[in-house]
């Protein structure tokens, strides 16, 4: 039988880290190529295969639908060739990959699942950081953060990780003195708990439920999403979080309050310099994080 024809490695190569930084400039930089030069080697590579990969205009590249097919068929594969490597090497050193993580989706949503990534990966170990400013600190003290936020900033790659209905979140005992309404009366009566980092849930929940004008008893600040559940549990106050919160803490002291879903201004994201998604470590966990579907 005739040896298979293999396609051109360093073709591949040049394909897979323009789709990955989106920037047929950027993957030449990186792998040490003129613009040029990396264009001749996709063009290698759409002669091999026999289909238009990017479509080209002036500087700029994009794929074309065969081209997302092909990257969506081939990606796949090019991570298992390179755990196959990894698992058959004395000389690959342990992959590092330094995180940001808010505590509550650590918590929640991540170390629940770690598992199943070590056993995919045994070679890549995670540096935990939940210290403040995450996203301040990608690209420098961090390769890759989970933030909280409206919206990354710009020049950062983001994934958006879910979609969330902020909750007045309550003790039972809490909700059987408040009644079946929520009636600026009763709310006035209330202390409620903000995170210092979300104080537009707050006003997005009053304005669906039609306090804007309620002035609370008091409200009591938190950094701590895990905190303000337990408070909130103890009879403390109401907790203004995400239902998502709330159902994968599992606490049967703890209900929500009556009222209109409000959509969350906040979401979870996973972001990292563009140019991070060419570390192994940053790729690999970026892609289980989006497959684990966190």
């Amino acid at each position: 039988m005739p040896a298979r024809r293999l396609p051109p490695l360093r073709a591949l190569e040049a394909f897979m880290r323009t789709v990955r930084l989106g920037s047929a400039r950027a993957a030449a930089e990186e792998i040490g190529l003129s613009p040029s030069a990396l264009s001749r080697r996709i063009s290698n590579l759409e002669e091999f295969v026999g289909k238009k990969l990017f479509t080209r205009a002036r500087q700029s590249m994009q794929l074309t639908d065969e081209g997302q097919a092909f990257y969506e068929a081939v990606n796949p594969h090019m991570e298992a060739l390179a755990r196959a490597v990894e698992s058959q090497s004395d000389n690959i050193a342990l992959l590092r990959l330094r995180l940001g993580v808010l505590p509550m989706f650590g918590s929640q949503r991540l170390f629940p699942r770690l598992g199943e990534l070590r056993k995919r990966h045994p070679l890549l170990h995670i540096d935990i950081d939940t210290a403040p400013h995450l996203e301040d600190r990608v690209g420098d003290t961090l390769d890759a953060a989970i933030i909280l936020s409206r919206g990354p900033a710009s020049g950062l790659h983001a994934v958006r990780l879910d979609h969330n209905l902020v909750h007045a979140i309550c003790s039972k005992d809490t909700a059987r003195s408040i009644g079946p309404d929520i009636t600026p009366q009763a709310m006035a009566k209330q202390t409620f708990l903000i995170h210092n980092e979300l104080p537009e849930s707050f006003q997005a929940w009053k304005k669906a439920n039609g306090l804007e004008q309620m002035d609370p008893a008091a409200i009591d600040h938190y950094d701590s999403g895990a905190l303000m559940l337990e408070a909130a549990a103890q009879g403390l106050g109401i907790a203004i979080m995400h239902d998502d919160h709330l159902r994968r803490a599992n606490d049967n002291r703890l209900t929500n309050l009556p009222g209109k879903p409000v959509e969350s201004p906040y979401s979870y994201w996973f972001v990292c310099k563009p140019v991070a998604l060419e570390s192994r470590p940053v790729r690999i966990f970026h892609d289980w994080l989006v497959r684990a579907g966190l």
